[in-house]
C-alpha cells in the first residue's frame, strides 16, 4: 500500500515488497525491522511474519492509481535489490515505474552489486532517482563507485545512520547527498564535523545536500528526542533536491 511518508526528502511511500535481513553497519538497529515488529503485534496481515522477506504483488498496480505528479520512495520497509528477489518481480516494479511517467521514483539499496548487474542488462527508467546507503568507511563507500557508473538520471546517497568521519569522498557523477543521524532508543551519535565535512565536499563538488535530522543525539552530544534535536546544522536548514533534470555522468 502506498503512504503519506514522514521523511523529509519524498512524498509517499510505496512496498511491492516487505522484510528485510541485514547487511552492515547501518542495518544494526533498522527502523523499518522496528516498525514491521510492531506492525505485526497490531495484527496487520502483511507482517503476519513480522520482518521476513516478502513480496506483495497485489501492490504492484498501486501508483497506477494515482494521476497526481508523485515523489514516491521505494521499498521504505524492505531493499528492491534483496538477493533473494527474483528478476522477474523487479521486472515486473519497472514495468510499473515506466508506465506512470508522472512520477518520480526513489530507490535507495545496499546491496550495490546487484543494483549494477541488474542493470547492466536493463535500461534504467527515466524517471527513476537510484541511490545507496553510505554509513560508513568500509562498507558504505565503496557503493558510491558501483552507483556512479549506472545511467540514472538523479544518482544519489543517503548517509544516513552516519557513523564515522567519511573521509575524502569522489563524489563526481552523485547529484544529491542526504545526511543523518540514527534515531531510536540504541541510537549512535553523529559527531557534528562528520556532516560539516560532507557538506564542503558536496559543495566543492556540485552535489546538492541535503541535512534530514540529527536523530537520537544532538549536534551538543546530548541525548534527547528527535523531534528536539530539530533538522538544523549550523545554524540553518538544508533542505536541497536535486533537480529533475540532470546530466547523465558515466
Amino acid at each position: 500500500m502506498t503512504t503519506s511518508s514522514r521523511i523529509e526528502w519524498t512524498e509517499q511511500t510505496w512496498n511491492p515488497t516487505i522484510g528485510c535481513t541485514k547487511l552492515s553497519a547501518g542495518c544494526k538497529h533498522c527502523y523499518a525491522e522496528t516498525l514491521a515488529k510492531r506492525l505485526q503485534a497490531m495484527g496487520l496481515d502483511a507482517y503476519r511474519q513480522g520482518f521476513r522477506l516478502k513480496l506483495l504483488p497485489e501492490r504492484l498496480d498501486e501508483p497506477r492509481q494515482r494521476k497526481k505528479p508523485t515523489i514516491y520512495f521505494v521499498n521504505s520497509m524492505s531493499d528492491l535489490f534483496h538477493e533473494r528477489i527474483p528478476d522477474d518481480f523487479l521486472d515486473s516494479v519497472m514495468a510499473v515505474i515506466r508506465d506512470t511517467p508522472q512520477h518520480r521514483y526513489q530507490i535507495l539499496t545496499k546491496r550495490h552489486e546487484r543494483l549494477r548487474s541488474y542493470f547492466a542488462k536493463r535500461p534504467v527508467p527515466g524517471n527513476v532517482w537510484l541511490g545507496v546507503s553510505v554509513e560508513n568507511r568500509r562498507h558504505g563507500v565503496p557503493r558510491i563507485d558501483a552507483l556512479r557508473h549506472i545511467p540514472a538520471k538523479i544518482r544519489f546517497l543517503s548517509c544516513e545512520p552516519l557513523l564515522e568521519d567519511l573521509g575524502e569522498l569522489d563524489l563526481s557523477g552523485i547529484h544529491w547527498v542526504i545526511v543523518g543521524g540514527e534515531s531510536g532508543a540504541k541510537a549512535r551519535p553523529m559527531h557534528p564535523d562528520w556532516a560539516r565535512a560532507i557538506r564542503t565536499q558536496c559543495e566543492d563538488q556540485g552535489a546538492t545536500f541535503f541535512f534530514k535530522q540529527w536523530g537520537g543525539w544532538g549536534a551538543d552530544g546530548k541525548r534527547r528526542s528527535k523531534k528536539a534535536n530539530g533538522r538544523e546544522l549550523d545554524g540553518r536548514q538544508w533542505n536541497g533536491m536535486p533537480e529533475t533534470v540532470a546530466s547523465v555522468v558515466v
